[in-house]
């Protein structure tokens, strides 16, 4: 004979014990995906790894890319200008250009620096160039720094020109003879350069172009 209550205890005790087991396979269940978001956490972070090289190469390409457009505008505006004035501006020797804002300054039209203030390097007042100012001009990456004039590589450091000053039709060859960019003297008007992204001449300073990461305007 059943005991009055029994089933009562019973159905109790079973729906405690669905309780205990609806509450471990919770448990179980977080734990779980706890288990799955650190294994995505970890496959995102070894995925960001191996890109991080490629898009930093993607990035130097980039700046090359932009620095030998630079480059060849430089080039363009000084020819142009001697086609214009029937001489080059501002140089009268073939020593590469220490201070590059009277030149950039007389290829802009701007009556400003030494040799084109009230615009005597340029009387016609033509444009020759014209490159925009530095985003930022603390820390200029590309560029017109204002305060000097002069222009600025995607790297930061000042683009390198020379002239053929004394019309011999020749320039010297920063890098040397035949030290990967050619001959040494260059048979042109006008070369213009960028120290790559190490800032230094050559391979980390070395002078010689050959495996640098410098940038050329006649190559």
């Amino acid at each position: 004979m059943p005991v009055p209550g029994a089933d009562a205890e019973m159905e109790v005790e079973k729906q405690t014990l669905n309780v205990q087991r609806s509450t471990f396979n919770i448990q179980c269940s977080s734990a779980f995906t706890l288990i799955e978001l650190l294994v995505v956490i970890t496959i995102i972070a070894i995925l960001l790894g191996l890109l991080f090289p490629v898009f930093r190469g993607i990035q130097d390409q980039t700046k090359r890319t932009q620095a030998k457009n630079d480059l060849a505008q430089i080039v363009t505006a000084v020819n142009a200008y001697y086609t214009e004035y029937g001489k080059y501006p501002i140089v009268t020797d073939d020593i590469p250009i220490a201070n590059t804002a009277d030149l950039f300054y007389t290829l802009r039209a701007i009556a400003s620096g030494t040799a084109n203030t009230g615009d005597a390097a340029n009387p016609r007042k033509i444009v020759f160039i014209s490159p925009p100012d530095a985003k930022d001009q603390t820390n200029p990456r590309g560029g017109i720094k204002t305060s000097d004039g002069q222009w600025y590589d995607p790297w930061g450091t000042t683009y390198k020109v020379v002239i053929d000053g004394n019309y011999d039709n020749t320039v010297p060859n920063p890098y040397g003879n035949n030290n990967g960019a050619g001959a040494d003297p260059v048979r042109q008007g006008v070369m213009a350069w960028s120290l790559g992204k190490d800032g230094a001449l050559g391979n980390n300073g070395d002078g010689k172009f050959t495996n640098s990461d410098d940038v050329i305007s006649w190559q």
